[in-house]
């Protein structure tokens, strides 16, 4: 993107889509016929109407400031087939959608988002909101909570104690209702992220060769969380800040908010069952850090966060407490696009793992750090576990394996045509298992960004 006037690319509306469905659906209303009185405005607005089953057509409204959509129709799912039509229709940059005025129906929408939005960047919007309760309730509340994950943390430690104290190989006899159950009495406790944990614990047991190490370690990180949490007083706040968010206390953003030019790196979903949960990244290119966006969806609900994997975005982010964290919360409202300057700033395999090392001191129970190597090549490789692939300095160096989860996505290949042999700068997160790359960049591609998921 070069200002607000320029539109997306098709690559860009379709990576904002919820599911493949939604992306097939969409590419059959990207052409002129369904749609009437469709236009877009250079302050980052598109709007139409599309004819469907019935007498009436959906009006549908894109702010791509947001993003945000609005549309008529009955659908659940964020963005709906016809915002996604009507954005691909867009992207195709013909007179099918022009430059005008909103009209009426689109423009109420719009100006009550920019109202919420002006309301929430405004001292008063920012105060307490309406309907909390009394300092006093809230910190009694919060008081018998933490008394209750005391309890649940004591309780695990003592199971922990037990499985050892039985040796590691009783774990795979007992199966996974052990677990389950030790899992159900965290989330009594209302300790969620003990309670999660616990259940990659069950998981582990008769995975294959070296998984009484495996579960050793996770066991290792689990009491070290429960000791953090009952002598969080004695530790730094930062630290204290992570421990409550590891054992799954909610707490809100509210860090010295961050605006630049940020970069849409990657966005994903993962599903638990219950929950969808949506991970973007993203990458300031003024202040050089990274920031990870989530939103869930509950229900069948897809996450309302989508954004368009490598355009580039002015606007402000608010990040959360804790040492080595990088979530973050987008102000509503204050996105425009932006133009894209290249990939980050990155470097050798060395520096990747110098970053997450680093990132470790701090959290110790971080799963993954964001990284960018570059002049790095993907590789085959032969180990005693079987055939895998690794990123290889391009002057031999050092190299990191790719993770199971990474070599079984399509983006494996993308990466390896997108290379050729020759060296690339790929974005990935890093973790105990190796690197699962996000996205890369070549000097074919130059600053666009190849999404590798």
């Amino acid at each position: 993107m070069t200002g607000p006037g320029v539109r997306w690319t098709a690559e860009q509306v379709l990576a904002l889509a919820p599911d493949a469905a939604s992306r097939k659906a969409g590419g059959r209303l990207a052409a002129a016929g369904p749609w009437s009185a469709a236009g877009s405005s250079g302050g980052g607005a598109v709007w139409g109407l599309c004819k469907g089953s019935g007498s009436k057509p959906y009006q549908t409204v894109v702010d791509t400031t947001g993003p945000a959509y609005a549309c008529s129709c009955p659908s659940r799912k964020f963005p709906c087939k016809h915002a996604l039509g009507l954005l691909l229709l867009w992207a195709s940059e013909t007179d099918a959608v022009r430059d005008g005025t909103a009209p009426e129906w689109a423009e109420e929408w719009l100006a009550g988002r920019r109202g919420r939005a002006e309301q929430e960047r405004s001292p008063e919007g920012r105060g307490r909101p309406e309907g909390t309760a009394a300092p006093d309730a809230a910190r009694r509340r919060a008081e018998r909570r933490a008394a209750r994950i005391t309890s649940g943390a004591l309780e695990l430690e003592q199971r922990l104690a037990d499985l050892l104290r039985g040796g590691l190989a009783s774990a795979e006899q007992a199966g996974y209702g052990l677990w389950e159950e030790t899992a159900a009495r965290m989330v009594d406790a209302q300790a969620p992220g003990l309670a999660a944990r616990v259940r990659e614990l069950g998981a582990i047991p008769g995975t294959g060769p070296g998984w009484p190490v495996r579960l050793l370690e996770e066991c290792a990180l689990l009491h070290l969380l429960d000791s953090a949490w009952l002598g969080r007083e004695l530790l730094p706040a930062p630290l204290a800040a992570t421990v409550r968010t590891r054992v799954g206390l909610t707490a809100p953003a509210d860090g010295a908010p961050v605006r630049d030019r940020w970069l849409v790196l990657a966005q994903y979903d993962s599903f638990d069952g219950k929950v969808t949960t949506r991970r973007a990244w993203v990458y300031g290119q003024g202040s050089g850090r990274f920031a990870l966006l989530l939103s869930y969806g509950a229900a069948g609900r897809a996450p309302q966060l989508a954004l368009p994997v490598g355009a580039a975005v002015e606007a402000e982010l608010v990040p959360y407490g804790g040492a080595g964290q990088l979530r973050a919360e987008l102000r509503e409202g204050s996105w425009a696009p932006a133009p894209v300057e290249g990939p980050p700033r990155g470097g050798p395999v060395a520096a990747a793992l110098d970053a997450y090392g680093r990132a470790l001191a701090g959290d110790p129970w971080l799963g993954s750090w964001p990284v960018t190597l570059t002049d790095v090549v993907p590789v085959p490789v032969s180990t005693p576990d079987g055939d895998g692939w690794q990123l290889a300095d391009a002057r031999g160096h050092s190299a990191l394996p790719l993770t199971p989860v990474a070599l079984t996505r399509p983006g494996l290949w993308k990466l390896v045509a997108l290379s050729g042999g020759g060296p690339v700068t790929v974005f990935a997160e890093c973790g105990q298992a190796g690197v699962t790359p996000l996205a890369a960049w070549s000097a074919a591609t130059g600053a666009e960004t190849v999404p590798l998921i």
